[in-house]
């Protein structure tokens, strides 16, 4: 049960013309997230700082030749469960992005298809929002594959319409989102590539919207955001966020998923008695925990979570862009063994 997303050296690649290209998908983290209030329209006000980690999927996108004829996208997946139809997160980014950059006079992209497959690793119900990376990506490689037709201002308003965790991917790999995640500042430059962590997940999944229903507004953290924000950016120039102090580290979700599922309370203590281990919180609305650090008797955190059954165990580090006309990469392969 144990993952090294290292050593996977897919990387954007191109064949002739620009007619097919390869991504790495990768996943996300919240170092904290603040639920400040619900809005009139059901959903909820948050404010989180996001950080791309490098567990990631590969998105292989393909326009399809005009001479095949075809009137929509192919879309296929490795991961049983996924949906393969108009559902999916990556067909919807596929079908907006030709809408929004067909439907000015200088482009003719409406009848540009492609064929898409997904190869996952991330979890689903994690809080890690592989598939909100996933449709990110296909909208970026959809971008490439038509000439760049979108600004990246563009594709960031955009993305607000198929999800509120799309839009951060959009960023260099760290930014502050507001509103229902939405609402995007991008931390530039982000934070330090390379920052080691562990993810720690039970095979058990929870819905976003039953976390929510179980949220009790008197527990909430009474924490300003703009102060943990300020916590993380004092570290960044020391590029050490296991420098930020504990407290800083808050997830509001926490409490109503450990109300749902007892066991991740357990796991959580569990994993903050693990030596090397700096800072251990639940992402998102769950069920994944992440800690950041690395074991100090690795052997020993293995032989403990990643043989017990029902939990899967990744190692993996923070990632980032260069600048926006590139995508994210997968961490570098680790170097050889000095054994």
């Amino acid at each position: 049960n144990t993952n090294n997303d290292k050593g996977d050296d897919t990387t954007t690649t191109t064949t002739e013309q620009q007619q097919s290209l390869i991504f790495f998908s990768p996943s996300k983290i919240n170092l904290f997230l603040r639920i400040l209030r619900k809005r009139p329209d059901g959903f909820h006000d948050l404010a989180s700082l996001f950080q791309a980690i490098g567990l990631g999927d590969k998105l292989e996108l393909e326009v399809i030749p005009s001479e095949e004829g075809a009137t929509k996208d192919e879309f296929t997946c490795n991961m049983e469960g996924v949906p393969v139809d108009d559902s999916n997160l990556v067909i919807r980014a596929l079908n907006l992005m030709r809408h929004k950059t067909s439907s000015s006079s200088n482009n003719n992209n409406a009848n540009v298809f492609f064929r898409a497959n997904l190869i996952k690793q991330v979890p689903a119900q994690a809080g890690l929002g592989g598939g909100s990376a996933n449709a990110a990506t296909a909208m970026f490689g959809a971008n490439e594959l038509m000439g760049k037709p979108a600004s990246l201002q563009e594709l960031v308003e955009w993305s607000g319409e198929l999800g509120s965790d799309i839009t951060f991917f959009l960023s260099k790999g760290t930014a502050y989102c507001t509103g229902r995640g939405e609402i995007m500042t991008s931390i530039d430059p982000p934070l330090k590539a390379g920052t080691k962590l562990c993810i720690v997940k039970p095979n058990v999944g929870l819905s976003t919207p039953t976390v929510f229903k179980s949220l009790r507004y008197d527990l909430l953290s009474e924490q300003d955001p703009e102060d943990l924000l300020a916590a993380f950016l004092d570290q960044r120039d020391k590029n050490d966020v296991a420098l930020v102090e504990d407290e800083y580290y808050i997830n509001d979700l926490e409490d109503p998923a450990f109300l749902n599922l007892p066991e991740l309370q357990e796991l959580k203590k569990e994993l903050l008695a693990v030596e090397g281990f700096h800072h251990v919180l639940m992402s998102g609305s769950g069920t994944s925990i992440f800690c950041i650090g690395e074991p100090k008797d690795m052997d020993g955190f293995c032989n403990t979570f990643s043989t017990r059954e029902g939990l899967n165990v990744f190692f993996t580090e923070f990632v980032n862009r260069d600048n926006e006309d590139v995508w994210y990469a997968p961490p570098p392969p680790p170097p050889p063994s000095s054994q």
